[in-house]
C-alpha cells in the first residue's frame, strides 16, 4: 500500500515527513493525521467513512415515485429542461435538473441521447442590449391539425424575446408587427439581423448577395428609422434564433395542449400573458455592459414608418 511505503520510508529515515507527504499528494498535517489514525485503528482507520454513510439529501423512494408519476400523468413527452421549469414553478420542486434527468431516465420514461459535439465556434453576443436584434420565424404544427408561423424578435445581448406571436404566414406585415412591438416596449435598436427572405431583401440572383439599393418595404422602414439591416447567408449564421425556435418547437405544443388551447387567438394570448415572460426569466443573459435606456420614438412616427404603402 502506498501509505505504508511512505510511512516505512519516514520511520526508517529515508524520507522526511515533507517528502512522504508529497509522495502521497497531501500536506504534512494530513500525513500526521493519517499516522495517528493508522496507529489507532490500522489500515481501517485510513478509510473514508463518508463513503459508507447515506446522504441526508438522498431522495426517498416515495419522492422518486411521485416525480415519475407526475411526469407520466401530466408531462409525458416533455423534454427534461421544460419539465424541470414547471416542476419548480408549479410544484415547488427543490431538486436539480441533473437529479430529475437521472430519475426520469432511470425509470425509462425519458430516453437518453448521445451528446452532440460542437460543430463550430459560437459568435460572441453583442455587448449591449439594443445593439443587435434578431427576427426569425418557424413554420410548425403548433396545435393539432393547424400549421402556423411563429414570429420571434429577440435581443442578441440578453436573449430577451421582445416580441413573439403566431400568424398564418410570415410576411411584411408580421415583420412590421414584431419590429413595432419591440420599439414600443424597448425603444429603437441599432441593427436587425434576419434571413434573406423576399420580404426582407431583394436578391437578384438565387443564393447571391442582397440588393442594398432596391429596398423592400421592411428595408425602407428600417432605413427611415435609422436601423441597420444585416442579412444572414446561412442557417448557421442565425444560430441564436434557430436555437430559440427549436426550443419553442419542443415546448410550446406541449404547453398549448396542456392548457387546452387550439385556436390562434388563444395561443397568442398565452404567449403574451404567460409564455414570453417565463421564457425571458429562464434564458435571460446579463449583457457585458451596463444597461442603458434605448432611444425612444413617438408612436405616430413609428406608425408612419411601419406601414405598407397602398
Amino acid at each position: 500500500m502506498r501509505f505504508k511505503e511512505a510511512l516505512d520510508g519516514w520511520t526508517q529515515g529515508r524520507l522526511t515527513q515533507a517528502e512522504a507527504a508529497l509522495l502521497l499528494g497531501q500536506c504534512e498535517r494530513s500525513f500526521r493525521r493519517h499516522i495517528e489514525r493508522y496507529e489507532a485503528d490500522g489500515l481501517d482507520g485510513l478509510l473514508d467513512k463518508r463513503l459508507s454513510q447515506i446522504s441526508k439529501r438522498r431522495a426517498s423512494g416515495v419522492e422518486v415515485d411521485r416525480v415519475v408519476q407526475l411526469y407520466k400523468s401530466g408531462f409525458a413527452g416533455w423534454n427534461i429542461a421544460h419539465f424541470h421549469t414547471k416542476y419548480k414553478a408549479e410544484f415547488a420542486g427543490a431538486r436539480s435538473y441533473s437529479w430529475l434527468k437521472t430519475v426520469l431516465q432511470g425509470a425509462g420514461v425519458v430516453k437518453s441521447f448521445k451528446r452532440r459535439g460542437k460543430h463550430r465556434i459560437k459568435r460572441e453576443r453583442a455587448p449591449l442590449a439594443g445593439m443587435m436584434v434578431h427576427q426569425d420565424a418557424s413554420t410548425h404544427r403548433w396545435v393539432p391539425d393547424q400549421v402556423w408561423d411563429l414570429v420571434v424578435t429577440m435581443d442578441d445581448a440578453t436573449g430577451d424575446h421582445t416580441s413573439m406571436f403566431f400568424c398564418d404566414q410570415e410576411s411584411t406585415a408580421s415583420s412590421f408587427h414584431g419590429i413595432g412591438q419591440t420599439i414600443a416596449r424597448y425603444g429603437l435598436f441599432a441593427s436587425l439581423y434576419t434571413d434573406r427572405g423576399s420580404h426582407y431583401f431583394a436578391t437578384p440572383e438565387a443564393g447571391g448577395k442582397v440588393d442594398k439599393v432596391n429596398l423592400t418595404q421592411v428595408g425602407r422602414a428600417l432605413k427611415q428609422l435609422g436601423i441597420g439591416h444585416i442579412g444572414a447567408y446561412s442557417p448557421e449564421a442565425r444560430g441564436r434564433s434557430e436555437w430559440a425556435l427549436q426550443t419553442h418547437q419542443g415546448r410550446l405544443p406541449q404547453e398549448l395542449a396542456r392548457g387546452g388551447i387550439a385556436d390562434m387567438d388563444g395561443a397568442n394570448q398565452h404567449l403574451e400573458q404567460v409564455y414570453r415572460a417565463a421564457q425571458n426569466r429562464e434564458f435571460w443573459r446579463v449583457q457585458h455592459l451596463a444597461r442603458q435606456r434605448l432611444r425612444g420614438v413617438h408612436q405616430r412616427q413609428l406608425a408612419r414608418h411601419l406601414v405598407s404603402p397602398a
